[in-house]
This record gives C-alpha cells, sequence and structure tokens, in this order.
C-alpha cells in the first residue's frame, strides 16, 4: 500500500492489564494507524507472551481474568498473536517509522502509557525505562471527549435519563458511555480487550476532532471534571 504522506497519521492503542492499577503490566494490546477522520490504515493485536504465559499467577490479579479462556479460543483461531513484549515494542515502533507518525493516542491516556512504561522497566530490570522514542507526543481521548463531546446538552440529558451519573451526581465519563451517546444506545458495553476498545476509541476521537473546536488534549486524570459544569471534583 502507497502512504500518502500528506496525512497526518495517528497510533491510537488500548492495553489490558495484570497486577495492581499503580504497577500494571500489559498482557494483551490492540493499536491502529489512523487519520484524523477516523480511517484505519493497518490494526494488530497482541497478547504478551511475557506476562499472559509466564506469569500465571500474575494473571490471576488481572481485572478481566475471566476473559483468559476467550482469549485462548481467539489465539486458537489465529485472531490474535502470542509475542514476546519486545517484539511487539519492535512493531510498534516500525510501525510509527513506516507512516512517520509522531503521536500516540488512547482513552485514559496516562494509565496506559503507564503501564507500557511499567511493563518494560520490570522485563528489562529498568535497562530500557521508556517505552515510546523521546519526543513522542501523547494525547488522550478522554480528555478529548470530556472537552467538546460530555460537555453537549444532548450528552448530559442522556446521561441523567439513563443514570450515567456517579452516587455524588457527577456525570460519567467512560468509553462505553461516549459510544452509546455517539449510536443513540444504551446497551453496549465495552469488550475490554485490546483491539476491540481501541475501534471504539478511534469513532470516539474522529467525532470530537469533526467539531473544530478548542479541547484538551493532553493526558489529565481529572479531566472528567471538564463535563460537570462548573463541578471541581467528584469521580470516575
Amino acid at each position: 500500500m502507497k502512504i500518502d504522506k500528506r496525512k497526518n497519521y495517528k497510533l491510537v492503542l488500548d492495553v489490558e492489564t495484570a497486577n495492581s492499577q499503580e504497577q500494571p503490566f500489559v498482557y494483551d494490546i490492540g493499536f491502529a494507524v489512523v487519520d484524523n477522520k477516523g480511517n484505519i490504515y493497518e490494526e494488530k493485536s497482541f497478547i504478551i507472551r511475557d506476562i499472559f504465559i509466564l506469569e500465571k499467577e500474575l494473571m490471576k490479579s488481572a481485572y478481566y481474568a475471566v476473559k483468559v479462556p476467550k482469549y485462548w479460543v481467539d489465539i486458537k483461531e489465529g485472531k490474535r498473536q502470542v509475542v514476546d513484549f519486545m517484539l511487539m515494542r519492535w512493531i510498534v515502533l516500525e510501525t510509527m517509522k513506516k507512516y512517520n507518525i509522531k503521536t500516540v493516542c488512547a482513552y485514559n491516556a496516562s494509565f496506559d502509557i503507564n503501564a507500557l512504561n511499567t511493563t518494560i522497566r520490570w522485563l528489562t530490570k529498568s535497562a530500557k525505562r521508556y517505552f515510546f522514542p523521546f519526543g513522542t507526543k501523547v494525547e488522550c481521548i478522554w480528555s478529548m471527549c470530556c472537552s467538546v463531546l460530555y460537555t453537549q446538552k444532548s450528552y448530559q440529558k442522556m446521561a441523567k435519563e439513563n443514570n450515567w451519573v456517579s452516587e455524588k451526581g457527577y456525570i460519567k465519563t467512560k468509553a462505553e458511555q461516549g459510544y452509546n451517546y455517539l449510536h443513540n444506545t444504551t446497551d453496549f458495553e465495552e469488550s475490554h480487550t485490546g483491539l476491540e476498545d481501541v475501534k471504539i476509541e478511534i469513532e470516539l476521537m474522529a467525532r470530537c476532532l469533526r467539531q473544530h473546536k478548542k479541547m484538551e488534549r493532553n493526558p489529565k486524570r481529572g479531566c472528567w471534571r471538564l463535563c460537570q459544569l462548573g463541578e471541581s471534583d467528584g469521580g470516575y
């Protein structure tokens, strides 16, 4: 495929992890090469051998450990490829070089980037400390959505009508609620597997960029505050 060098390609990724939220280790990663309109040019789904297979006890701590049997089915059917973490990283970086990608995006990007950095430090005993090259720009789709999508009156109305509200009364801002909003549905639930969630996040990002409005793009753990209509604290 001939690559149009005039396009501004981005890498959108999602990871699933084991261990704690503070020390997350990646066992599943999905990523896709996209443009600002959400067109997908290349996508990959990898299961990380170092964690998924070699750390069986650790995998019991995985937040979505219940999905492990389904992963094995997908692996046997060739839907997901098992690779070592460092091979996966090499593939990611080579893909970025191929498309001259300088920007990486994720929903709650702080978590995903921290998980990748934590995993590479643990596996290499800190010989390598960062997953992406120095200077790589990171953009957070969650921040984008909270800036321009979840502030819309129609989202606020839909959230209240469907009880997408925390116990403290704050509007919820998870990707599955955003996806339901885009499709005017209420029963969609995220797969919580890398590549499948990436496709949802790409659609959300493209919708935000289509607004052509000023928005927050930097990773901010408290970005959910942006759509609380003046509230200063609460919960995700």
